[in-house]
């Protein structure tokens, strides 16, 4: 009830966030009933063609998780804020929040997916479009139900199984500083000298950063009495009272460990060398007498399996070189003696490349592919089927989507930065150059690479 209510009063860009959600999973879960409609009209299909039209699947599947992943970051029901563990909405209880949204969110997607194959098949008002899709959607044949579920399940339970285990709750990690031993030959010092056996009394170094409590004096000396030595009761008999006075506590304090996110341009080299080996593999596939073929989508060109493993390489070092170029791009942002715009523009790109430069470096692998495929295809090439068609507009706009939404949360995340440039002066146009010179800075970095990786990519299959 509480993830409904607070799924009903977000705000309409929140909203549309979780109806492209509910689309993608709809295209995705179309695209699997559509697979079990072929297996059910061709039972002489080998099992491996079955299996494999099945793995083109996982490409729109991995793409729609990954999109409601993000949208699930950036739902601001479900980010922490002062106050909500006192009403219990406690950590625990907003990741529950965000899985239940996020699967509502694919449900209806997964429902609406059942219902426009159904209407399909002929099996809600009769067959539309005079049965121009009974062919791959089996309409003469009966839907085993719990197939049909099983395949619709399995998004949901993805989505919201990654989404609960990304916002899980994270508890700081203590880091124990030394501890300054006060009485044989050590280096620290001491507020109050420890007796014999006072540093392994139970519960003596679990105090925390609390001082050592100690029996104060009486409030009202008598005249003329002595001041009493309150150092008395702690001090072992025979010890001699401390001239210089008391000194500090040692006390072991823990305190959270700063958090340990790799630098943006660790997986930079790692990226380079995955592309590169993409590319050779690419280059070098060709060159067998006898290569593996594999066969593509509808429509696509048939080529070796040699090739499609280095575009599967190729797209990952892409992504995983993703936030080092956009780290980089943002120090030649600030080359050369920066002014306040160029300097502004390139520390926001060089906070921001983990961030952005993942879901960058995924639109650039699969703009790459798009490209490569265009450039293979010649006029008399037959169309594209429409499931093929239908998995590349899913593919290609959760990745634009997620593009975007991860832009929606740095900007969320920079919010009170932004504020504290406006009272301080900063003018409105500033931060819109700054915006506009960064979106300019990453299409001259990305558009080149995007075009030359299309150029390589499609060279072995165009001999």
């Amino acid at each position: 009830m509480v993830a409904l209510r607070l799924t009903r009063g977000a705000r309409p860009a929140v909203h549309l966030r979780r109806l492209v959600v509910a689309a993608a999973s709809a295209g995705t879960g179309f695209l699997l009933l559509c697979t079990l409609g072929y297996a059910l009209g061709h039972p002489g299909a080998s099992p491996a063609s079955l299996l494999l039209r099945l793995a083109w699947c996982v490409v729109p599947l991995a793409a729609t998780v990954w999109f409601a992943l993000a949208v699930a970051r950036t739902d601001p029901a479900t980010k922490p804020r002062p106050g909500l563990s006192a009403v219990g909405l406690g950590p625990a209880r907003l990741m529950a929040i965000a899985a239940l949204t996020t699967a509502l969110s694919t449900v209806l997607g997964s429902v609406l997916a059942l219902l426009v194959f159904l209407h399909l098949r002929g099996d809600l008002t009769g067959m539309p479009f005079d049965g121009a899709a009974s062919q791959f959607l089996a309409a003469d044949q009966p839907l085993p139900v719990p197939a049909a579920l099983t395949l619709l399940a399995v998004l949901p339970v993805t989505a919201s199984t990654l989404v609960a285990f990304a916002r899980r709750p994270r508890e700081p990690r203590l880091r124990p500083t030394p501890h300054p031993y006060g009485r044989f030959g050590a280096y620290g010092t001491t507020a109050v000298r420890e007796t014999f056996g006072a540093y392994g009394r139970f519960g003596a170094r679990l105090r925390g950063s609390e001082p050592v409590s100690r029996p104060q004096p009486p409030a009202g000396p008598a005249a003329g009495a002595a001041p009493a030595d309150t150092d008395v009761l702690t001090r072992a008999p025979g010890e001699a009272t401390d001239p210089d006075g008391p000194r500090e506590t040692p006390v072991e304090s823990t305190r959270p460990a700063p958090p340990t996110e790799p630098h943006p341009t660790a997986l930079l080299p790692w990226g380079v060398a995955l592309l590169a080996a993409g590319l050779a593999t690419e280059a070098y596939a060709t060159r067998t007498t006898d290569p593996a073929t594999l066969p593509m989508p509808g429509g696509l060109t048939t080529g070796p399996v040699t090739v499609l493993l280095g575009w599967l390489l190729t797209a990952v070092g892409l992504a995983l070189a993703g936030p080092g170029l956009t780290h980089l791009t943002g120090r030649l942002l600030q080359a050369v003696r920066p002014g306040a715009l160029r300097l502004l523009a390139g520390r926001v790109l060089m906070a921001e490349a983990t961030r952005i430069g993942r879901p960058l470096g995924v639109v650039c692998a699969v703009a790459s592919a798009a490209f490569a495929t265009t450039a293979l295809r010649d006029a008399g090439s037959p169309a594209l089927g429409p499931l093929t068609t239908l998995g590349a507009l899913v593919t290609a706009g959760c990745a634009v989507a997620t593009l975007f939404t991860a832009a929606v949360e740095a900007r969320q995340d920079r919010a009170d930065t932004i504020a504290a440039l406006l009272r301080l002066g900063a003018p409105t146009m500033m931060l819109r150059s700054a915006a506009a010179l960064r979106a300019a800075a990453l299409l001259a970095v990305f558009g080149p690479l995007t075009l030359l990786v299309a150029e390589l990519a499609a060279l072995p299959l165009a001999r």
